[in-house]
């Protein structure tokens, strides 16, 4: 495909996204219906589509309205390089009419701040309030594509063995500070999935920030069994359980977990999976509780434009179920760790002092926000104690 039939692809899967379709979908149903795109074209489509996806607001406003098209010439203002071949043979977009030409020659306006960070004008405010003078910053990551990650098995190989042997398959991967056994990977990311490193276990994809939470969590829960509340896919589950404990991973819709025994397996981890509800007492529960994925909204760039206030505030009432819940299931000395994927107050600290108000005899030993100006996505720990 030319760069001029890339973009023509890349817009209309924009105006599917426009009028409703996820995403996903709409990237989904151009690759079967493109069977003659490789899959450099597959990627390139894609890149463009989430980078327009990631920067919506100040892309429309550039480019003079909320289309495929639009957004596309509005990134390419952004760029100072007009797009080119747009002449309407073959596959590519329609030429430029005299209104977009203007408009690409045209200086770039000042946009409005929570237009130029590519954030909801009712989100703005709150994420003031979360990061402080950190905001902007945060927010200008958030426009752009968020760094690759896996995480060593400790179980299984150590880090300098994993460099070389991804080096070896031309992946370059680096150390990250945020864990010891955190590699960025810098270049060929795509070809992870192939890697014997991967098929046997010896890495697992996993942002550096989560990561983190893990070792946090790990490094103030008592010795003993841990129970991963809302394991999910399971990454926390693996990263426990790599660490030498003994895990038990439950989810409130178990068919997230449907891939943990395989992977548990590749691995040469020991994670059992709960089919039911969750019982006993437990010295050790981490509980990463469903949220906005406000910290990483790089990744999923669609969700922060289809979150509302009222999704917020139902977030907040799991998040206090969840809880209420995990404290009825946390031992005498137990830890309990809340986390979550959000920037945002309401659903960290906010909810904290809420359980410290229903449970007065629990303690909060520590919390920790990460910020994606620390590299990874953004996450929030709590570590609650059981007296």
């Amino acid at each position: 495909m030319t760069p001029a039939a890339r973009q023509a692809a890349a817009l209309a899967i924009l105006d599917h996204w426009l009028s409703g379709q996820p995403v996903e979908a709409a990237l989904t149903q151009w690759a079967r219906a493109s069977r003659y795109a490789g899959s450099g074209d597959r990627e390139a489509v894609r890149d463009l589509v989430f980078r327009a996806v990631r920067q919506r607001r100040s892309a429309a406003a550039l480019g003079g309205a909320e289309t495929g098209r639009a957004l596309l010439l509005g990134l390419a203002r952004m760029d100072g390089a007009p797009p080119q071949d747009w002449t309407g043979d073959g596959h590519a977009p329609a030429p430029l009419t005299p209104d977009e030409t203007a408009r690409l020659g045209a200086p770039a306006p000042e946009l409005p701040r929570a237009v130029a960070l590519d954030c909801p004008e009712w989100l703005l405010p709150a994420f003031d309030a979360a990061l402080g003078p950190a905001t902007d910053a945060v927010l200008s990551l958030m426009r752009e594509r968020a760094p690759v990650f896996v995480r060593v098995n400790r179980a299984a190989a150590d880090v300098a063995g994993v460099i070389a042997e991804l080096a070896d398959q031309g992946i370059a991967a680096r150390l990250h500070p945020l864990s010891a056994w955190a590699l960025e990977i810098t270049a060929n990311a795509r070809r992870l999935r192939t890697t014997p490193a991967f098929a046997q276990g010896r890495i697992e994809m996993q942002d550096a920030a989560s990561q983190a939470v893990a070792e946090r969590f790990l490094d103030a829960a008592p010795a003993g069994p841990v129970l991963d509340y809302c394991a999910g896919g399971g990454g926390k589950a693996l990263a426990l359980a790599a660490a030498g404990r003994a895990v038990t991973a439950h989810d409130a819709a178990p068919r997230r977990m449907v891939d943990l025994p395989a992977r548990a397996g590749r691995a040469g981890a020991r994670v059992r999976v709960l089919e039911g509800a969750a019982s006993g007492r437990w010295p050790a529960i981490l509980a990463d509780a469903p949220c906005s994925g406000s910290g990483s909204w790089r990744r999923a760039p669609d969700a922060k434009w289809a979150f509302s206030a009222e999704r917020l505030q139902a977030l907040c009432a799991v998040q206090d179920s969840i809880l209420d819940a995990c404290a009825a299931l946390t031992a005498p000395g137990g830890v309990l760790g809340y986390a979550t994927c959000s920037l945002l107050r309401p659903e960290n600290e906010d909810r904290v002092a809420a359980f410290l108000s229903r449970h007065p005899d629990w303690r909060l030993n520590a919390q920790h926000r990460w910020s994606p100006c620390d590299g990874g996505d953004g996450f929030f720990l709590a570590l609650l104690h059981r007296p």
